[in-house]
């Protein structure tokens, strides 16, 4: 995948939404738009705030974590697909919880919830691997044996798939979600303003060695990942060439040679 220059960055990748993120009434606007509910008062959005409750627990990364009094909500923006998106929306929900309640107190303290990711594909597929086409997939836990039964565990997760952004009935949720699909502003207000800070930011110069020396460290990470992953690729082979021999009844001495393992280890084998 060819990797963007700053000066591609729209406001939909990784380190400028959440560069542009950092204004907090933009992040409550967007918040408000989309989940429809009011975010009372943000003093400043937590960007990628890191939440690890155990040192040998995962901590999450979240992109943008903002709380109220009352409220407290994880935005996700996803270009590229990635796996296990349910189970990824079940941990970070978890790591929220753990944030928001203090040792000794109770359960009644926990705030209202939301995790929302906006992504840039349809998510769900039948079994067949057709997407849904929805626009908008809202999970709240209810009752299998009846469907009017609520948990009320005031958590909400709510899922965007921004590439159909054009069934949306909603004008102003459409306008966003087309913005992040395409980059294109259109004649929508906040959009329009979105927009005029991704080109600020692009001015920064403080941002600009931000994001190369980001790059820079994905790339280092990328690259030890790539080597790792031959070095076991060429491992495995071996592992395999060496069991054909056996099985052949070449000699494990002769085996060991050949495949470049010690007798040792074909011998486990």
């Amino acid at each position: 995948m060819k990797r963007k220059t700053f000066d591609e960055l729209t406001f939909a990748d990784d380190g400028m939404f959440q560069a542009v993120m950092k204004n907090p009434e933009l992040s409550a606007e967007l918040v408000e738009r989309l989940l429809g509910v009011r975010v009372k008062q943000v003093e400043y959005p937590e960007l990628e705030k890191a939440i690890a409750p155990y040192y040998t627990s995962k901590g999450v990364r979240l992109d943008v974590y903002l709380k109220d009094e009352d409220k407290a909500i994880d935005v996700e923006l996803q270009s590229y697909p990635q796996k296990a998106l349910g189970k990824r929306m079940r941990y970070y929900q978890s790591m929220v919880d753990c944030d928001c309640l203090m040792k000794g107190q109770p359960y009644t303290k926990l705030k209202e919830s939301y995790i929302l990711f906006i992504c840039k594909f349809d998510p769900f597929h039948d079994k067949d691997e057709r997407g849904y086409g929805l626009a908008r997939y809202t999970f709240r836990n209810i009752c299998v044996e009846e469907n009017s039964v609520n948990l009320d565990d005031k958590c909400v997760k709510v899922v965007y798939n921004a590439s159909a952004y054009k069934s949306v009935e909603d004008p102003k949720v459409r306008a966003l979600l087309r913005f992040i699909q395409t980059d294109e502003p259109g004649e929508d207000d906040f959009s329009k303003r979105l927009s005029e800070f991704v080109a600020r930011v692009k001015e920064n110069e403080k941002f600009r060695k931000e994001f190369s020396d980001m790059n820079l460290h994905d790339f280092d990470i990328m690259t030890e990942a790539k080597e790792e992953g031959l070095a076991e690729g060429a491992r495995q082979n071996a592992v395999e060439n060496a069991r054909n021999l056996k099985a052949a009844g070449v000699d494990i001495n002769i085996i060991a040679k050949c495949v470049g393992l010690s007798v040792e280890e074909v011998e486990k084998l």
